[in-house]
This record gives structure tokens, sequence and C-alpha cells, in this order.
């Protein structure tokens, strides 16, 4: 049995927008820092017996803040990115309301039948994270592994692990918040088991 910990990088310079960041790489904001600052707390005495992380650098940053903290080495996996969302990269909801009016309905309406126009198809996407993800179940097959990464991503593996339609991803789960702790359970045979969503980190613990 392996624990996966999904967790979203720290605050971004964009947070505050709610642009959409994709796979353009954006920096950590100072909160975000201590964000990742606050998880590395956690990490301590999390029992990991690994830490994996997406490679763009909000990801990476906030990983390694527990790498240090843990004395562990963070395994980067390009498998962990986050989805690049085409034309959306960079924009707000405003923006795109203003660009691609039509595209944008139809996306709200199903997102995954009508995802942002040149963006990576969501199904890929759950497809190569959840594939990355069953490789680090098999070198951790009864450790808890820290897996640093992104909220769509994350969102999208979700509903595909528990057997939830990928259209669902933005209703069932609406927000991610960063650095909160998202903890599921996989054996082989098993379904998977969602152990805590969403669980903030408050100095160093989880409330």
């Amino acid at each position: 049995m392996t624990r996966l910990v999904l967790v979203r990088h720290g605050e971004t310079v964009w947070h505050a927008d709610n642009r959409y960041a994709g796979t353009t790489d954006v920096e950590l904001t100072e909160h975000g820092l201590e964000q990742a600052r606050q998880l590395a707390d956690w990490a301590k005495s999390a029992g990991l017996a690994a830490i994996w992380c997406s490679p763009l650098s909000r990801a990476r940053r906030t990983a390694e803040a527990c790498a240090e903290a843990t004395g562990m080495d963070c395994q980067v996996d390009e498998r962990l990115r986050e989805l690049n969302f085409g034309r959306a990269e960079g924009l707000t909801t405003a923006d795109m309301r203003g660009r691609f009016p039509v595209e944008l309905a139809a996306f709200q309406n199903d997102p995954v039948a009508h995802h942002l126009p040149d963006g990576e198809h969501p199904a890929s996407a759950a497809e190569r994270f959840i594939d990355c993800l069953d490789d680090i179940a098999a070198h951790h097959p009864d450790g808890r592994v820290l897996v640093v990464a992104h909220t769509t991503a994350i969102r999208l593996a979700l509903c595909s692990l528990i057997g939830v339609a990928l259209s669902e991803y933005r209703r069932l789960f609406p927000f991610v918040r960063n650095c909160g702790i998202t903890e599921i359970r996989v054996e082989p045979g098993d379904p998977t088991a969602l152990l805590q969503f969403n669980t903030p980190i408050i100095s160093g613990e989880p409330t």
C-alpha cells in the first residue's frame, strides 16, 4: 500500500489576478515561499519515503524546501507538469471572455470535451499524470510519498482515480489551496481511497 500526498505548489505572482499559468514558468511570491516553508515543517514529521515534483519552478521550489528539511533528494518528473492551456496561458477569465467568448462558454459547460483553445487535452494530461503516480507507487510500495504538482492536473487525476467523469473536475473540486494536503491510498487490485482533501497547513500542522 502506498500513500501519495498530492500538493499544489505555493502561491505565485499570478495568483492575485487568477491567471491561467499552465506550463508558463511563474515565480513564487514571498507568501508562496512561506507556504513552502510551512509545508517543509510538516514534512519533517510526516514519515515520508520520497519527494517527487513537477519540473516547473513553482512546484520545484516548493518541493525543494521539503527536500532540504527532510534531507531527501527531490525526484523531478515531466509527467507531473500542469496542463498547457494553449491560448489561455497568462490570461484571466475576463481576458478570455474578451478574446474567445464562445470557446470560453463551451469550456465552462464541459472543460474536457471543449478544453481551452490549442491546449492539452485533459484526458491526455490525466493519463500521463497517473502513469507517473503508478511508477511512484511501484518505487515505494509501502511508503508515504509527497508529490508537488498543480491544481488542474491534481483534480483531473483525482476524478480518474476515484471513478468520476473527468468533466466534473471543476465542479467537484472547485479549489485546491496552495500547499494544502490531499492524500490518497493506492494498492494493486483495490480502488483508490481518498484519505483527505485540501487540508490546510498552518504553522506546520494540518487543521
